[in-house]
């Protein structure tokens, strides 16, 4: 009892590191919108060109997804994320002395990328996975916290902004990077509970099923298969799941938060009021990671259903947005996209590993990484490139409307609904692989 006891307390420290992970790591990435105008303005570099610094960072992070996943399976991790971490430092502040937009293109769009893809969710989803046997869709809700938090990091970085200004900003977040994460990591961050003797969170009270699927499964799938990466891209589920990520986050998500607060300021909001809206829809997006635990008890496809329904309510409130007179739409926005997408990552991870958990997960959970890298590369860059040749947003937004549909639709016929289901087709009929 003791060890279950104690294995229940560290699974919860866990998500408190990877809480404060994602928050600082995320950070530098999504804190971009706050660094784009000023950026813009120092260069005068057209809006497509500068923003593909953002989609540079999503690709390239996308396609090492799967490798730094896989390192999670054979490697130490505990090796891997604090190199990680030390990249993403130097590259950050690095960014501090950039003065062609090539030395951007490097250094946030390629080496903090890998510094992302060796330290944030492609090892840490797949730990939050191990240290999680029942309710990881409440655990995934809780650690996707630093998600949001990640977007109110904005604030901090609008603040350096306006104190020192966007160069020695990048210094002030390399320099928080490393005295907060790097010494968790060192100390404190075990990737699978075995490592210090524990068992995941419900182990001891998961009843494993024979060959027969419950009439009443519950979705914290009890029927299991040690699924491999090759047996798990032989199914159409996965690559739907990946198509979800790259339509939701990808194109939906990226477009436009790379662009909304140079939006606002184009309407007429003052660069602070703008960082302001960016905040409120970080700590939206808290609420809908602390709420995506209703997975476990409605559903993974009735959770992105809602998720999806507030991202269309969020993107016709702002295409609303003709002035200033109507400030109200942009909190509506804010809040309805932050819960949205809230709601989203937490679910999807979790109905990925309702289908797909087993030791081989973070090279699986990669490849769902990389749908949202590719859609990424095309993304940001399209908003700009949009805005450049019709001198306005309306036709991206809508675009996005479009992108969250076809990706809820995606997710539906993925169906974790039916992981028991599958797994066990996949047991019975045994593919040459295992």
């Amino acid at each position: 009892m003791v060890g279950r006891r104690s294995g229940l307390s560290y699974a919860w420290i866990i998500v408190g590191i990877v809480i404060i992970s994602m928050t600082l790591i995320y950070g530098i990435r999504h804190s971009f919108a706050v660094f784009f105008p000023p950026i813009l303005e120092e260069f005068g570099w057209s809006r497509g060109d500068t923003a593909f610094i953002l989609s540079l960072n999503l690709i390239v992070y996308g396609s090492l997804a799967p490798i730094t996943g896989s390192l999670g399976d054979r490697w130490k991790p505990r090796r891997v994320m604090p190199i990680g971490l030390i990249i993403l430092g130097l590259a950050t502040t690095g960014c501090a002395f950039a003065r062609e937009l090539w030395h951007f293109y490097l250094l946030l769009g390629v080496a903090a990328a890998i510094g992302m893809a060796c330290s944030g969710w492609p090892l840490l989803a797949p730990a939050l996975a191990n240290w999680f046997s029942r309710k990881r869709g409440l655990a995934m809700g809780l650690a996707q916290m630093g998600a949001g938090l990640s977007f109110t990091y904005g604030m901090y970085a609008e603040f350096v902004i306006e104190q020192l200004g966007w160069r020695h900003a990048y210094f002030v977040l390399a320099g928080t990077l490393g005295a907060v994460l790097l010494p968790l990591y060192l100390l404190f961050f075990h990737f699978r509970p075995e490592s210090k003797g524990l068992k995941p969170y419900g182990a001891d009270e998961l009843v494993m099923a024979g060959d027969e699927v419950p009439e009443v499964p519950e979705v914290n799938h009890a029927v299991s298969h040690d699924w491999t990466l090759q047996q798990a891209m032989g199914t159409y589920q996965l690559w739907l799941l990946m198509l979800t990520y790259f339509l939701f986050w990808g194109i939906g998500t990226y477009m436009v938060i790379t662009h909304q607060v140079k939006f606002a300021i184009d309407v007429g909001y003052s660069s602070t009021f703008a960082a302001s809206i960016f905040a409120i829809y970080g700590i939206a997006q808290i609420g809908g990671n602390l709420s995506a635990g209703i997975s476990d008890r409605i559903g993974r496809e009735m959770t992105v259903t809602l998720a999806s329904t507030l991202m269309l309510c969020a993107l016709i409130a702002l295409v609303s947005v003709n002035d200033t007179s109507r400030p109200w739409l942009l909190y509506i926005y804010a809040i309805c996209f932050g819960y949205g997408g809230g709601f989203f990552t937490p679910t999807m991870t979790a109905g990925a590993a309702d289908i797909f958990h087993g030791k081989h997960f973070g090279a699986i959970a990669g490849i769902l990484l990389t749908g949202m890298g590719i859609g990424g590369v095309i993304g940001p860059w399209l908003g700009g490139y949009i805005h450049d040749i019709t001198g306005s947003y309306t036709s991206a937004f809508f675009l996005c409307m479009g992108a969250f549909v076809l990706a809820c639709t995606s997710f539906w016929i993925a169906a974790p609904r039916n992981a028991d289901r599958l797994n066990v087709k996949i047991r019975k009929t045994r593919t040459p692989f295992d």
